[in-house]
């Protein structure tokens, strides 16, 4: 018991002095997470890297923007292509990357644990992106391992599954996970009606749920609070004094309170949330830079600090909204504004649909010159530093010809040697 006090009294001067906390707040103690986390402890090496890469990224530089990755060869490409963050939407694992093997719309329909085997996929082939690399020692000195934020949904449940949630996303590799203040048994996409959120105190529960499964796991995961005030109409219950004000007192056939939505309401969660999360997110219906400065500046009047997250959503319809020029700073404008971290949560379901569409209908209409105006344009990529062209070595069978290689040297059953791509692609 000795030790345990002395850990705790430990954890708690780190809590205090080290400036990754500052600013934040638990409503549990360092006595609770020693006596949590059990006697022997597993490491987290990909999540606590990318819990640090992406903190330290944030503070150094105006904002980091992210696209969504919907497989692990499209967060590669991400990678390759310069991006330093990558961004995970439960609303695409819906659609086509769930472990129900179904089409689902974002309302948390598919098994929980989905989320978190795609996290560990992308960063299977971030990984192997890196052996690749290394093994052929020929210059590229990319990290792959960028940092994923990854989408935890209203937590599909209370929050006991938040804190489990959030181990098996610290497990899989997570750098920072958010969970948003709907009810998880009627959560919808941030753009769709019928939204009903939780009290801000049952909302501040599953920040704590999230963090104390990271202090448990000993990750500094950044924890992001999402709120869908903007929109929502419809909330579960008048217990908490900070909610009560903006309830109608109208009751709904399933007995859920009528509530009102708009700015107030959310700078209202987004102060009450903002010592127990890393970033704030407003889920917002139109990209309007007057009202993300409203919110920004509500925050920083009280907490100066506070970095928040913005939603560069494919739902708007950019072009109706704003001319090429806001377009072209829009990112800009939210960076000075403190929002560091910037993200199109969809990017990887409509890029591969509208990528494969173009091609199907070239091929059903030309049939091959189709397909190679694709490679060409492929060809032509390389000096930009597209690698995928030459899809052998892509998915790394030069790396397992080099363990082969290992195992016998003498082998004469190496795979690229003597293959079309080794003769034709140069």
């Amino acid at each position: 018991m000795a030790q345990a006090r002395t850990t705790a009294e430990e954890l708690a001067r780190r809590w205090e002095s080290d400036p990754r906390w500052k600013g934040i707040e638990r409503t549990y103690s360092a006595e609770d997470v020693v006596r949590l986390s059990g006697g022997v402890r597993e490491e987290h090496t990909l999540a606590r890297r990318g819990a640090e890469r992406l903190w330290r990224q944030l503070h150094e530089q105006d904002y980091i923007h992210a696209l969504g990755a919907l497989t692990g060869g499209q967060a590669v490409q991400q990678v390759k292509a310069g991006l330093q963050a990558i961004y995970l939407s439960g609303w695409q694992v819906a659609a086509d990357a769930n472990l129900a093997g179904h089409t689902y719309p974002d309302q948390s329909l598919y098994p929980a644990n989905s989320v978190p085997s795609v996290v560990r996929r992308i960063n299977n082939a971030l990984l192997r992106a890196d052996q690749i690399a290394t093994a052929e020692d020929a210059g590229d000195t990319t990290d792959y391992l960028a940092p994923i934020v990854a989408d935890a949904e209203a937590g599909f449940g209370g929050p006991l599954n938040a804190f489990e949630l959030t181990k098996a996303m610290i497990e899989a590799g997570a750098a920072g996970i958010h969970y948003e203040d709907q009810l998880a048994s009627e959560k919808k996409c941030g753009h769709l009606g019928g939204k009903v959120l939780v009290p801000t105190a049952q909302h501040v529960r599953t920040l704590n749920a999230a963090r104390l499964a990271a202090d448990i796991a000993d990750v500094p995961t950044l924890v992001v609070a999402r709120t869908d005030a903007l929109a929502a109409t419809l909330i579960t219950s008048d217990v908490d004094e900070r909610d009560a004000r903006f309830i109608t007192g109208d009751r709904t056939a399933e007995g859920f309170y009528r509530v009102q939505n708009g700015m107030a309401p959310v700078i209202s969660r987004g102060l009450a949330y903002a010592p127990y999360a890393d970033l704030i997110w407003v889920e917002t219906g139109t990209p309007d830079l007057a009202q993300a400065r409203e919110f920004a500046e509500a925050i920083h009047a009280e907490h100066p600090d506070q970095m928040l997250a913005y939603n560069c959503s494919p739902s708007f319809n950019w072009r109706a909204a704003l001319d090429d020029d806001q377009i072209a700073k829009f990112q800009r404008e939210l960076g000075a504004m403190g929002y560091r971290f910037q993200f199109i949560t969809l990017a990887g379901f409509h890029s591969l649909n509208h990528a494969m569409f173009d091609l199907a209908r070239g091929y059903a209409e030309q049939g091959m010159t189709a397909y190679v105006d694709l490679q060409e344009r492929e060809f032509a990529a390389q000096a930009q530093g597209f690698t995928a062209v030459k899809h052998q070595r892509e998915v790394g069978t030069g790396y397992f010809d080099q363990v082969s290689t290992a195992i016998n040297p003498a082998s004469s059953t190496t795979a690229l040697t003597g293959s079309t791509e080794e003769e034709q692609f140069h």
